[in-house]
């Protein structure tokens, strides 16, 4: 646990300043008439995740947390089971944004999240799925003008829905 501990802070570390780099090529202060440039939300985000990063890190130093007393392996067999369940997940919806669209992608994320690993009812785990995704779209599309990834033409119905309503 102690070596895991600090791979992952150090790794997570790497990743928060290469984010804050690639984000820094758009404007990432407020624009004033605009609102906050392109690259503020990854940029700030990433800064506090390289911060918490650093505190991980001077507490593992210090030997104040579990894991940096700890002599256990990172990660036993129901460890690597959930890390290959989860994972696969993650892979699965990223795969599916330029098929099925970003909301898409998060709906069937949410549902086999919710109702395979979480093992919730099936009302629950459809409601998660289907209202989640929607009020995601009227945040983004409709509040803050972001266009996600729509997928494949196949999908255009439910936003040309969706857009009427917000236009």
């Amino acid at each position: 646990m102690r070596v895991g501990e600090i791979v992952t802070a150090g790794f997570l570390a790497l990743l928060s300043i290469y984010l804050m780099w690639k984000s820094a090529e758009l404007p990432i202060g407020y624009i004033s008439g605009t609102g906050p440039g392109g690259g503020a939300w990854p940029f700030w985000l990433s800064a506090i995740m390289l911060i918490s990063c650093g505190c991980i890190a001077f507490n593992w130093w210090r030997g104040t947390s579990p894991a940096s007393q700890s002599d256990e392996p990172v990660l036993d067999s129901h460890g690597w089971r959930s890390l290959i369940f989860v994972g696969g997940g993650i892979i699965g919806f990223v795969a599916l944004v330029s098929v099925i669209s970003m909301y898409g992608a998060i709906a069937v994320f949410l549902f086999y999240y919710t109702w395979f690993l979480g093992r919730h009812s099936l009302l629950l785990s459809l409601s998660m799925a289907l209202i989640t995704p929607v009020a995601l779209f009227f945040f983004f599309e409709g509040a803050m003008r972001i266009t996600m990834p729509t997928g494949m033409s196949f999908t255009d119905p439910v936003f040309n829905f969706l857009y009427d309503i917000i236009y």
